[in-house]
C-alpha cells in the first residue's frame, strides 16, 4: 500500500517537472522570438531608410541640370530599374517640395501588392539645406516575414529538441531510478515470502544504490543463516512434539482455527477408524461415525460459542460411538506462549472396557441380587413352614425340608465365597504356596461333587496320562478353581452324561495340565473370547442358568495372576466344552501388582 502511494507521488513529481520545464522552455522561446522579431523589424525599417535615402541622393544626382520635361522620364527609368531589381519594393513615389506627385511607379514583380512599411526621405541638392522634394519607398515586408518565419521555426525546432532531450533525460533517469527501486522491491518481496538468501545483482547501478544492494545482500545472507538455524531448531522441537504426540496412549487430533485437522496420532486413527490422509487438511466436523452422524459438529459449534476463558478452565466433554467403541472426547483450546488462540485439541479416550465393566457391574449386581433373593426366599419359606407346622409333618417330610434348606445354604455359601474370593484375589497380596499333590487334589474335588453328579445321573472319570511329583501351589485356591470347572460342567451337562477330568504332566516343559470335559451344549467362538472376563455371562436360549459371572474370572485370576499359569477353553456348539488350566511345576517369580 505504501509503495503504491510513493510511486504515485513520484509520478506526479515527474509530471510536474515536465510541465514546469515545458512552460519555461515555451516562455523562453516566445521571448526570444519576440526580441528577434523586434530586431528584424527595426533592421528592416533601417533597410527601408537606407534605400529611400540612397534613392533620394541618386535621384538628385541624375536629375540635376536636366530640363523639366526630362526629369520625370529619368526618374521613371531609374525607379523602374530599382523596382525590377528588388521584389520587396512595392512602389516608389517622387513629390516636389509642395507635395505634388511628380512620379509614382509600382513593382509589377512584387510578391504581394500590400505595403507594410512606408519610408520617406527628402530630396536635397548638394550644398543646399532646403529640400526640393521627397521620395517615398513602400516595402511589402516579404523578406522580413520569411526571415521571421524561418527564425521562429528554427527556434521552435531547437527548443522542441531541447525539451524532448530534457524530457528524455528525465524519463531515462526516472526509469533507471525506478528500475533500481523495482529490483530492490523484488528482493524485498522475495525476503517477505521467505526466500532468505536471495541476492540482488548490482550491475550498472549508481554507487549509492550499489551500496544499498550490498547492504541488502548482507542482510539476506544473515537472514538465511538465521533461518537455517531457526528451522533446525523448530524441526527438532516439532519432531519432539510429534514423537510425544504419536506415543501418547490416548488419541489426539489437533485442529487449527479454521477447524482443519493438522495433526492426528496413530491411536486416534485407530479409534476413529480412518487413515491420516482421510483426516488431514479436512474440517473435523465432516467426520461421520458408524451411525452416520457428524458426531463432532454440534460440540465444535458449542465450543466456538463458549468464551475462551470459560472453555480453558472447563473443557467440553462428550462421548461418541465408533464401531462398538465408546470414546470419551475432550475439546480444549490451544494457545501460543503469548496466549494467542491458534486452534484446539481433541483428546480421545477409549472407554469401551470401562463401559463394558460398568454394564457388567450392573449385571453383576442384578444377578447377585436375584441369586441371593432366590435361596433366601426358599430358606425363609421352608424355615417358616417348619417353624409353624413342623409338628404336623412326618419324619421323611421334615428330612426333605431340611435337605432342601441345606442345599440352599450350600448354594448361598458358594455365592458368598465367590464374592469374597473375588475381593481377596483381586487384592495385591500373594497367596501362600507349599508342596502339594495335584493328583490327590483332583480326586478330592471329584468326591466333593459326587452328590451333585448323582442328582443329575452324571458319571465322572479321571484320565491320568502322566502323574507329576509334588510342586508348589496354593491348595485351596486351585481346589476352588477345579471345583468351579466341575460345577459348571455339571450345570450344563445333559442327564446321564459323562464328565472327564484329564491330568497330564510334561517334564520337558515343567508344566501340569488339568482339563474338564463335558458333553454340554457348547459355547460359540465369539463368547469364548470373553468367557473368562469378570461379570461376563453367556445369556441365550441355551445358557439359561443364572450366576454371578465371577466363577471363571476367579479361575483365571487364581491361575494366571497368582500361579503364573494360563487358562484355556475348547468348545463347539452342540458338542460340549473343555475347560482347563496349566500350572508351572518349576518355581517362578510372580508379581501380583
Amino acid at each position: 500500500m505504501n509503495n503504491k502511494i510513493s510511486l504515485t507521488a513520484q509520478n506526479r513529481l515527474i509530471i510536474f517537472g515536465l510541465l514546469l520545464s515545458t512552460v519555461l522552455i515555451v516562455a523562453i522561446a516566445v521571448f526570444a522570438i519576440f526580441n528577434i522579431q523586434k530586431k528584424l523589424n527595426e533592421g528592416y525599417q533601417n533597410f527601408g531608410q537606407v534605400i529611400s535615402k540612397t534613392l533620394a541622393i541618386e535621384s538628385v544626382e541624375i536629375t540635376k541640370n536636366l530640363p523639366a520635361d526630362k526629369i520625370q522620364e529619368t526618374l521613371k527609368a531609374h525607379s523602374d530599374s530599382i523596382l525590377k531589381s528588388h521584389n520587396d519594393i512595392v512602389f516608389i513615389e517622387f513629390r516636389d517640395k509642395d507635395g505634388k506627385l511628380i512620379y509614382s511607379g509600382k513593382n509589377a514583380h512584387a510578391l504581394t501588392g500590400r505595403t507594410n512599411i512606408r519610408v520617406t526621405s527628402p530630396l536635397t541638392a548638394l550644398g543646399q539645406s532646403n529640400p526640393i522634394g521627397s521620395v517615398t519607398v513602400g516595402l511589402s515586408g516579404n523578406i522580413i516575414s520569411q526571415i521571421s518565419s524561418t527564425t521562429r521555426a528554427s527556434l521552435l525546432f531547437v527548443f522542441t529538441v531541447a525539451w524532448i532531450v530534457f524530457a528524455f533525460v528525465i524519463l531515462i533517469n526516472t526509469y533507471l531510478i525506478t528500475r533500481e527501486l523495482r529490483i530492490l522491491q523484488n528482493g524485498v518481496k522475495k525476503i517477505s515470502s521467505g526466500e532468505f538468501g536471495y541476492k540482488i545483482k548490482a550491475k550498472d547501478v549508481s554507487s549509492e544504490i550499489e551500496e544499498l544492494f550490498k547492504a541488502f545482500n548482507d542482510m539476506s545472507a544473515r537472514l538465511h543463516i538465521y533461518e537455517e538455524q531457526n528451522i533446525d531448531r523448530i524441526m527438532l522441537e516439532r519432531n519432539k512434539f510429534e514423537s510425544v504426540l504419536m506415543s501418547i496412549a490416548n488419541g489426539v487430533v489437533v485442529c487449527d482455527d479454521n477447524d482443519n485437522v493438522v495433526l492426528v496420532n496413530n491411536h486416534a486413527q485407530t479409534l476413529l477408524e480412518v487413515t491420516e490422509d482421510q483426516l488431514l487438511n479436512t474440517p473435523i466436523q465432516q467426520y461421520i461415525d458408524t451411525s452416520g452422524n457428524e458426531c463432532f459438529k454440534e460440540k465444535i459449534e458449542q465450543f466456538k460459542d463458549t468464551p475462551l476463558e470459560i472453555i480453558e478452565k472447563k473443557p467440553i466433554e462428550f462421548t461418541i460411538n465408533v464401531d462398538k467403541r465408546v470414546i470419551k472426547s475432550i475439546i480444549s483450546p490451544m494457545f501460543t506462549r503469548n496466549k494467542d488462540y491458534v486452534g484446539y485439541i481433541i483428546v480421545l479416550i477409549d472407554m469401551t472396557k470401562e463401559a463394558e465393566m460398568e454394564q457388567m457391574r450392573a449385571g453383576f449386581i442384578s444377578n447377585v441380587s436375584h441369586e441371593l433373593r432366590t435361596p433366601v426366599t426358599v430358606l425363609r419359606s421352608y424355615i417358616d413352614t417348619l417353624y409353624n407346622y413342623g409338628n404336623e409333618f412326618d419324619y421323611e417330610t421334615q428330612k426333605e425340608f431340611i435337605g432342601t434348606i441345606n442345599q440352599e445354604i450350600i448354594r448361598l455359601n458358594r455365592m458368598v465365597n465367590d464374592i469374597l474370593d473375588f475381593s481377596r484375589l483381586e487384592a495385591n497380596t500373594e497367596l501362600e504356596k507349599e508342596p502339594n499333590n495335584i493328583e490327590q487334589l483332583i480326586e478330592e474335588c471329584a468326591r466333593q461333587v459326587d452328590v451333585l453328579t448323582k442328582e443329575h445321573n452324571l458319571h465322572i472319570t479321571i484320565d491320568k496320562k502322566s502323574i507329576p511329583p509334588e510342586f508348589m501351589f496354593n491348595y485351596d485356591s486351585i481346589e476352588r478353581a477345579l471345583t468351579n470347572y466341575l460345577s459348571n460342567a455339571i450345570k450344563y451337562s445333559p442327564e446321564n452324561g459323562e464328565i472327564k477330568i484329564t491330568l497330564d504332566y510334561s517334564p520337558e516343559k515343567n508344566e501340569v495340565e488339568v482339563a474338564v470335559t463335558d458333553q454340554g451344549c457348547g459355547i460359540s467362538a465369539e463368547h469364548q473370547k470373553k468367557i473368562f472376563d469378570r461379570f461376563y455371562r453367556v445369556e441365550n436360549n441355551t445358557h439359561t442358568i443364572k450366576g454371578t459371572g465371577l466363577g471363571l474370572n476367579l479361575v483365571k485370576t487364581t491361575i494366571e495372576k497368582h500361579h503364573g499359569g494360563r487358562v484355556f477353553v475348547h468348545s463347539e456348539v452342540g458338542k460340549g466344552s473343555t475347560f482347563g488350566f496349566i500350572l508351572p511345576t518349576a518355581p517362578i517369580e510372580i508379581s501380583v501388582k
